[in-house]
């Protein structure tokens, strides 16, 4: 840790010399849920078919790095929301889903310094299309749930990336858009919480940008240059001149 910052309690800074400039970053890229929001957002649709607690368990040995193959993880639990009606997802949307504190301060903040800002996630188009408006952020990837007659078939739909957007896609994704912009992973941050987030977190860090944890669990906190475990996501701005 440089000496020239002395962080608060709950902010972790390893390997990053500080203060750092926004000047200096072009691209942010952000997992979604129990990141930029307050919820894992496949559990809180399979409450409403009584699996909520089978399907947390799965969500919970993924985001910890437990379960290695991510696709097969999603699909068990994209199976069990069968029958799941469209109008209990704008449930969990309207009145289960909130804002992570400081993601609306950060993303201003960034957008205001000129950085372009990408929602890259595991979940579903249904959630990630409403907070990447919300928020005014550039881009968006994740998966889309196949909706027939206003049900969940329990399946996912192709898309014209692939199949379904786990870690390598989200590095994949991160690289791709800085690469349309003509800026380098060095000039890049990714901010995420579980071990799908940790190849587009590497992807940053290792080129000398910046990976950040938010309220990560263990080993996503042990392998970031940054780790926020107290207060809100804009905690990230101390780090900044």
């Amino acid at each position: 840790m440089s000496n020239a910052f002395l962080p608060s309690p709950g902010l972790v800074v390893q390997g990053v010399s500080t203060p750092l400039r926004l000047s200096d970053f072009k691209l942010a890229a952000f997992d979604m849920d129990s990141t930029l929001i307050n919820i894992e957002c496949v559990d809180e649709i399979a409450d409403a078919a009584g699996r909520k607690a089978e399907v947390a368990a799965i969500t919970e040995a993924a985001m910890r790095g437990e379960i290695t193959d991510y696709k097969d993880s999603l699909r068990r639990r994209v199976a069990l929301l069968k029958g799941v009606t469209v109008a209990h997802m704008e449930d969990v949307y309207a009145n289960r889903l909130q804002l992570n504190p400081g993601a609306a301060e950060l993303m201003a903040a960034l957008q205001t310094a000129g950085l372009k800002v990408l929602l890259v996630s595991g979940g579903f188009t249904f959630f990630t299309d409403r907070i990447k408006a919300r928020l005014r952020m550039d881009f968006a990837r994740s998966n889309v749930l196949e909706v027939v007659d206003g049900v969940l078939t329990g399946r996912m739909v192709d898309q014209t990336w692939g199949d379904i957007c786990d870690g390598a896609e989200k590095r994949r994704t991160l690289l791709e858009v800085a690469s349309l912009m003509g800026v380098s992973p060095a000039q890049c941050m990714a901010v995420g919480d579980g071990a799908n987030d940790l190849p587009m977190m590497k992807a940053c860090s290792d080129a000398g940008g910046l990976s950040v944890a938010y309220h990560a669990k263990p080993a996503v906190r042990e392998q970031a240059r940054v780790a926020i475990n107290e207060g809100g996501l804009d905690r990230l701005l101390e780090l900044f001149a």
